[in-house]
């Protein structure tokens, strides 16, 4: 561990509760303009549609385009299958910036923080640039740099994603350790030569959720929480 130099975090899920975040505001815009549906459900349609959309980038389908212009197109079609009609433009952004605007986890601020001291902290998310950085102002998330998607044109687990990431800092894979709650993502990031921090983050998906309880292979960090991975890499209070 003495070689890592920086840590890079997936996101949603892993630093923000994306899923509760998302109940929130969509039942909140839903009472203010006096209408209904299964906000809960609504929530879950709308990340379902995250991978299948990013696909269409990756395979070359459609040209590069940023998560938020995708999570748009999704929105929208996801109002006229749940019966929301006659929302204008302005609505619409409002509701489709509420992946903006999402809580962390209880635990991901102070295990940041004292993370921060030792490691260089960058985020490593599909998210794009002004996203990621209106969540970090409104949640305190203290991000050394932001980075993602968009700085490398390509969305994980795509290697590019990682490796173009990973040079803009001038750091090679195995001084970089990839924090994650989807195993997944820290393969992708192992296969590359990065270490790896998994987190559980049981509750992502709701009280239905069957993947990512737990961590399916030999990463170099297991914890539940952010302060435990800062605990596992000798960040303690006073470091």
């Amino acid at each position: 561990m003495t070689t890592v130099a920086a840590l890079f975090f997936d996101v949603f899920g892993t630093v923000v509760d994306w899923r509760n975040g998302i109940i929130r505001q969509l039942s909140r815009f839903g009472d203010d303009k006096r209408l209904e549906a299964d906000w809960p459900a609504f929530a879950d349609a709308w990340r379902d549609c995250y991978q299948p959309a990013m696909e269409q980038v990756r395979s070359g389908a459609r040209p590069w385009t940023v998560l938020d212009a995708l999570h748009r197109e999704s929105l929208v079609g996801l109002l006229g299958r749940f019966g929301i009609d006659g929302l204008s433009d302005t609505e619409i952004l409002q509701l489709n910036r509420s992946w903006h605007r999402l809580d962390p986890w209880p635990d991901s601020v102070e295990g940041l923080i004292r993370l921060k001291r030792r490691f260089i902290l960058s985020t490593l998310s599909n998210g794009n640039t002004a996203l990621l950085v209106n969540m970090a102002k409104r949640a305190g998330l203290p991000w050394d740099v932001v980075l993602g998607a968009e700085s490398a044109r390509a969305y994980k687990p795509q290697p590019e994603a990682y490796l173009r990431n990973m040079a803009l800092l001038g750091l090679e894979p195995d001084q970089c350790m990839m924090v994650a709650a989807h195993n997944n993502d820290l393969s992708a990031a192992s296969a590359l030569g990065m270490r790896t921090a998994f987190i559980a983050r049981p509750g992502e998906h709701g009280p239905g959720q069957t993947i990512d309880l737990e961590a399916d292979g030999d990463w170099d960090v297991v914890a539940d929480s952010m302060t435990g991975v800062a605990d596992a890499l000798g960040c303690q209070d006073g470091c």
